[in-house]
């Protein structure tokens, strides 16, 4: 039997992966670096909630 993830992890893991966007946009990078590894966390961030809201 598998238990139902809990819904704060998804939303703390969700915070961290904006964090890590945020983060992305202000390192020492080509601004086509920044905005790329932008893009891929915030996208990570957008999954983690999508998964939150299906398993709610």
């Amino acid at each position: 039997m598998q238990h139902a993830p809990n819904p704060s992890a998804f939303q703390q893991h969700a915070a961290a992966w904006r964090a890590r966007a945020i983060a992305a946009l202000h390192s020492n990078s080509s601004l086509s670096v920044r905005l790329a590894r932008y893009n891929s966390a915030m996208a990570r961030a957008r999954s983690l909630e999508a998964q939150e809201v299906a398993n709610a």
